[in-house]
C-alpha cells in the first residue's frame, strides 16, 4: 500500500479547516482534499493562499463568516491558547470545534484503511531530529518498510501509505503533542526535558505536560522509552502505563534498560551494542543517549542488535547538529547551528575538550549563564548577533577570552585564526541562541556557516 489510492476517501463529508499553508498545511490541505474532505484553507500570508489556489484548493477567510468545520488543522507554530491565539483558532474554540495537527489525520486515515503500520514517535527538548533520523536508519537498514516525518523533514501527510509491517518515525513537538486527540503511539520515546517555549505553554509544568502527551493512551501492549538523566523526564515514569524502557548516556546503567558506559552502548543484560568511537556522526553524552533510545525502539521493532549496531556506525548524521563541515590545517569546523539554546550548546560543548566558539543571536531566558561550567573548555569566544553584548557581558565575568564579531563573515575568519594560533583543534558553531535577528532559521544559519568554511577550505587549498 503507498500513496493516497483513489479509493481511501476516510474524511469523505467532513469539513476541515486548514489555517497556516506552509511546510506542512499545503501537503496537509491537498492530501485531506483527496481523501474526500471538503476542506477551506487560509494563510495571513497573500503567497501561501496564492499558491493553494495554484493548486486548486478554496481559499477563504476563516476568521470571517460562519465557522461550521468538524476539524482545524492549524499549522504548529500559530498559537491556539498561549501567548495569544490566532483569531482562527479563537472561532474555533467559540464553535467547540478541535483544534488538531496533521499527525492526527495521518494517524486516523491510516487505520481507516485497515492498516495496522505501528506509529513510533520521538520527543524531547532536544536530540528529538537526530533520533527520529537515527531510528528511521535502523529500521530500513533491518529491511523494514519506514516512514520518517512529522515536524522533521516531510509533513505527516506527505508520508507514503504503508501496510500492517510498516513503520511511521515521527518527530513530535510539543506543539503538535498539545494538538493530538486519538493518536496512539506503539512506541513513544521521551528523551530529555529543559526549559524551552514556556511563552507557549504558560510555565515549565505546562510545557512538561505537552511533552507527555506523547504517552497518552498507550497501553501495556506498547514501549515507553524514557530519558533518565534529567529529573523532570524520570517524573514522567509514574503515569506510563506501557513497557519501560530507561535510556541514559552517562552510565545511569538503569534495570531492563539502554545506556552509555564511556564510548560504549549498552543493553541490560546482553552487553555491548556498539563502541561509539565506530560512529562519527554521533559524539557525545548526549548522541550517546540518543543512540540508547533509538536502540530500544528499534529493538521493541524487532531489529536485530547486530542490525542496530551496523546502523549505529552507518549513520550519516543531520545537517546543523554537530556537522563535521571540513578540517582543514588540523583544525575541524563544526556546524551545530540547530543549538538554539543553552542546554543544546552545552551538550556540543561537552563534546569536545577544546573549542573557538562562535556563539549569540537572539539568546533565550537566562542567556548563556547556565553554561559557566564548560566554559574552561573555551579557548575563545567569537559572538553574533543582537545579544552579543549580552553574552560578553557573562564571559568577561567568568575570564573567558572573547570578542564581538558581530556576523558570521566576521566569526568565520576570526576563529580559523585563532585556531590556528593554537588555541584549539575544533571550531564549533553552536550559538546557543535563535536566529531570527540575522538568519531566516537555524537552517540558514548553518548553511552560511557552511558556505564561509567551504571558501576558506578553498582559499586554503590553493595557498598550500
Amino acid at each position: 500500500m503507498s500513496g493516497a489510492a483513489p479509493s481511501l476517501t476516510p474524511f469523505a463529508g467532513r469539513r476541515i479547516a486548514v489555517m497556516g499553508l506552509g511546510r506542512a498545511g499545503l501537503p496537509a490541505a491537498e492530501r485531506l482534499a483527496a481523501w474526500g474532505a471538503e476542506v477551506a484553507c487560509w494563510d495571513d500570508r497573500p503567497e501561501a493562499r496564492a499558491a493553494a489556489e495554484a493548486a486548486g484548493l478554496p481559499v477563504r477567510d476563516l476568521a470571517a463568516g460562519a465557522f461550521r468545520f468538524d476539524a482545524l488543522l492549524l499549522s504548529p507554530g500559530i498559537p491556539h491558547r498561549l501567548p495569544a491565539p490566532h483569531p482562527v483558532a479563537t472561532r474555533a474554540a467559540e464553535a467547540r470545534v478541535p483544534v488538531l495537527c496533521d499527525v492526527e489525520f495521518l494517524f486516523a486515515a491510516v487505520r481507516a484503511a485497515g492498516s495496522g503500520a505501528r506509529f513510533l514517535g520521538v520527543t524531547g527538548t532536544n536530540g528529538k531530529s537526530t533520533t527520529t533520523a537515527l531510528a528511521h536508519h535502523l529500521l530500513r537498514g533491518a529491511g523494514l518498510a519506514a516512514e520518517a516525518g512529522g515536524n522533521l523533514g516531510p509533513a505527516a501527510l506527505s508520508l507514503n501509505m504503508l501496510g500492517d509491517e510498516g513503520v511511521y518515525v515521527l518527530e513530535m513537538s510539543s506543539y503538535m503533542l498539545e494538538r493530538i486527540a486519538a493518536v496512539r503511539f506503539n512506541i513513544a520515546v521521551m528523551l530529555n526535558l529543559s526549559p524551552d517555549h514556556l511563552d507557549r505553554h504558560g510555565d515549565m509544568a505546562g510545557y512538561a505536560a505537552a511533552k507527555a502527551r506523547i504517552f497518552a493512551r498507550q497501553t501495556p501492549q506498547d514501549v515507553a522509552v524514557l530519558g533518565m538523566d534529567d529529573a523532570p523526564s524520570r517524573a514522567m515514569a509514574a503515569g506510563i502505563a506501557a513497557r519501560l524502557v530507561p535510556v541514559s548516556g552517562v552510565a545511569a546503567q538503569p534495570a531492563g534498560g539502554i545506556w552509555a558506559e564511556g564510548e560504549r552502548v549498552l543493553r541490560d543484560g546482553e552487553g555491548p551494542i556498539l563502541d561509539l568511537r565506530e560512529a562519527p556522526a554521533l559524539p557525545g553524552a548526549h548522541n550517546a543517549q540518543n543512540a540508547a533510545a533509538a536502540c530500544a525502539a528499534a529493538f521493541a521493532l524487532g531489529v536485530p542488535r547486530e542490525a542496530a549496531a551496523a546502523g549505529l556506525a552507518s549513520f550519516p548524521g543531520l545537517p546543523h547538529r554537530q556537522e563535521r563541515v571540513a578540517e582543514i590545517g588540523g583544525v575541524l569546523f563544526v556546524n551545530d547551528s540547530k543549538a538554539t539554546n543553552a542546554d543544546s550548546a552545552a551538550r556540543a560543548l561537552a563534546s569536545y575538550e577544546r573549542v573557538v566558539w562562535i556563539a549569540g543571536g537572539t539568546g533565550k531566558a537566562g542567556g548563556i549563564a547556565a553554561l559557566a561550567p564548560l566554559f574552561p573548555r573555551v579557548a575563545k569566544a567569537l559572538l553574533i548577533g543582537r545579544d552579543a553584548p549580552e553574552f560578553a557581558r557573562t564571559l568577561a565575568a567568568h575570564g573567558v577570552a572573547h570578542e564581538i564579531a558581530g556576523t558570521l563573515e566576521a566569526a568565520v575568519p576570526a576563529a580559523a585564526a585563532a585556531a590556528r594560533a593554537g588555541a584549539a583543534p575544533v571550531v564549533l558553531l553552536s550559538p546557543a541562541a535563535a536566529s531570527w535577528d540575522q538568519f531566516g532559521g537555524f537552517d540558514q544559519r548553518g548553511n552560511r556557516f557552511r558556505a564561509l568554511v567551504q571558501a576558506l577550505a578553498r582559499v586554503e587549498g590553493r595557498a598550500a
